[in-house]
């Protein structure tokens, strides 16, 4: 399985904005310089976000974008299921109608298993664990933030 750029980038821009957080409201453009992606882009991942209610916008003077909810409470997971949809590998693990063999499926279990190890490994990490380790790691790196 692999991640798409869109919750890479996703994950970045939560990460910045998390990062910047005591700097009020963020303008794209900044974390768009800042983490290498388009501004264009940015603008197409942050109305999800926003919808999940992640993610609070201001319009005007000093407007942009700032987390809606300490970095501590949102996950990976939470950002990756917003941009993704579901993580399953296999559409019958969410929809047992998907396949005739779903009951007596073999490799149905493998599956399950498979995507149940990714969604708690992905609870398990908080953006702001995210920049815990960066700020542990960036002097380190002498590069900007790069995930």
């Amino acid at each position: 399985m692999k991640l798409s750029t869109r919750s890479r980038y996703g994950t970045r821009l939560m990460f910045d904005l998390a990062l910047n957080r005591n700097d009020s409201y963020l303008l794209l453009k900044d974390v768009a310089k800042r983490q290498g992606i388009s501004e264009k882009y940015l603008s197409k991942l942050i109305i999800p976000l926003k919808n999940a209610g992640f993610v609070n916008s201001a319009r005007g003077y000093k407007g942009g974008y700032a987390l809606a909810i300490d970095p501590s409470k949102i996950t990976i997971f939470d950002i990756v299921e917003v941009l993704e949809g579901s993580l399953a590998p296999v559409e019958c693990i969410n929809d047992t109608d998907a396949c005739c063999r779903t009951n007596f499926c073999p490799t149905r279990d493998i599956w399950v298993t498979l995507s149940n190890t990714i969604k708690k490994s992905l609870q398990a990490i908080s953006l702001k664990d995210v920049v815990v380790q960066y700020k542990i790691k960036a002097p380190e790196l002498g590069v900007d933030y790069i995930i």
